[in-house]
């Protein structure tokens, strides 16, 4: 029987290997060589800040999310970020593990992009005995000053679940709490984007989770992402007047789904697949939320979370290094993971056919410490460049990554890290 078991767990590896094999050389075998810090618009020193609060409750941040004020003709007032962070993270973290506390609660943290202050926001009205572990979130702008609709995954004791608040300028620090949203259907829910204020997108990282009861977990979950099973999946979610939801799948067979992200235009929907260092694009009908697959770009990293700025271009931050993240979150002694976020800008369709015959042997990213061309080919459709690097000594942990592409600031959180990084031109 044992030497079944080792039978399937050889053959799973290899096919992840063969599917992913730069990624495994650079992402797992070897410690990518990148610099201290790294910043494509000047020395980290002096465009990179680092902000943190005395408390330590702005750490270990997962996700966040630009929150923008709009004025009555449309245009952008004022720009806020919406992070969530879990200083609890390395005592309950469904993804990763461990699942031994979930009690203290995380915060959700509101950033003015203007000047760097900090507030925490309160949940107004969330009921006492529910658990908080921020994953995913998502809000809609509000319109000359009216309340926002804020989504949050939350990863519960009991199951993972996405509340429904409400927020307004008014009273900025405050979250209205509307509902808890559940249904079998959310099995391991990660990252959202919102196609109106009553529906969205989720993506489910696996179709095995460390809920399951041991042995199943965690050597189920752990086979699922190492041999890059395709059971993760992209769900569309609408929001019924009564609390239901109504859900349909949107993508199948993806490994690892994670980071979801929307063009500006609302025609292209992006989508994370972690365990291959891969984002998977898609044609989107925005009057059915259908999707077609289009194409794959391949990561020099395990891709995390994504998101498009105003200018259509991607931006993909991730994991160079799987096994030091694994380490920084067992709590090894002097143990640091780095960090890497990248911009893919599409070409246009004269670039992209010129291109495509020589894409594979074409150089790019030269500007980097340490070039993406390194790990992966070039992509025909879409232009990539380093933004930040870092071997985890200045920033570490990387998994998310805000570009506003009214000022170039980038905003930047770790899943392990403390604080929040702001870097300006």
């Amino acid at each position: 029987m044992l030497s079944r078991v080792f039978t399937v767990l050889a053959v799973l590896l290899a096919t992840f290997i063969y599917r992913s094999g730069r990624l495994v050389k650079h992402g797992i075998l070897t410690l990518p060589p990148l610099p201290p810090s790294y910043y494509v618009n000047g020395d980290v020193q002096t465009h990179c800040t680092l902000l943190q609060e005395p408390a330590h409750t702005l750490n270990y941040c997962e996700d966040m999310t630009f929150w923008d004020h709009l004025g009555a003709d449309g245009t952008v007032a004022a720009r806020f970020v919406i992070a969530g962070c879990d200083p609890n993270r390395k005592a309950w973290n469904t993804v990763m593990g461990p699942l031994r506390n979930p009690e203290p609660r995380a915060h959700l943290w509101l950033l003015d992009t203007v000047d760097n202050s900090l507030q925490r926001i309160e949940l107004d009205g969330y009921p006492e005995e529910h658990n908080f572990h921020p994953l995913g979130i998502e809000v809609t702008p509000s319109q000359d000053g009216a309340p926002s609709i804020l989504y949050v995954v939350n990863h519960a004791r009991e199951e993972t679940t996405i509340e429904h608040f409400t927020i307004s300028p008014d009273t900025p620090t405050q979250a209205l709490w509307q509902r808890t949203l559940s249904s079998p259907w959310l099995v391991s829910p990660n990252a959202l984007a919102i196609t109106n204020e009553t529906s969205f997108y989720v993506s489910n990282d696996h179709l095995m989770t460390r809920r399951l009861p041991f042995p199943l977990a965690p050597a189920l979950p752990m086979i699922e992402s190492i041999a890059g099973l395709p059971l993760g999946w992209l769900a569309h979610v609408t929001v019924n007047p009564d609390g239901t939801i109504t859900h349909e799948l949107a993508a199948l067979g993806v490994a690892f789904a994670n980071g979801v992200a929307i063009s500006p235009d609302g025609t292209t929907l992006a989508l994370s697949s972690t365990s291959l260092g891969q984002v998977h694009f898609y044609d989107r009908n925005t009057a059915t939320n259908a999707l077609k697959y289009r194409e794959t770009v391949s990561l020099p990293f395990f891709n995390d979370n994504i998101m498009f700025d105003e200018e259509g271009t991607l931006i993909v931050t991730g994991h160079p290094h799987f096994p030091s993240l694994t380490a920084v979150a067992a709590n090894k002694t002097d143990a640091r993971a780095p960090s890497w976020t990248v911009s893919l800008t599409p070409l246009s369709n004269k670039m992209h056919l010129a291109k495509s015959a020589h894409a594979a042997d074409r150089k790019y990213d030269l500007r980097a410490p340490f070039s993406a061309s390194a790990v992966v080919p070039a992509s025909e459709g879409w232009e990539m460049e380093t933004l930040f690097q870092s071997d985890g000594s200045v920033f570490g942990t990387s998994c998310t990554t805000l570009r506003d592409s009214r000022t170039g600031s980038l905003y930047m959180v770790g899943l392990y890290e403390e604080g929040l990084m702001v870097c300006r031109p």
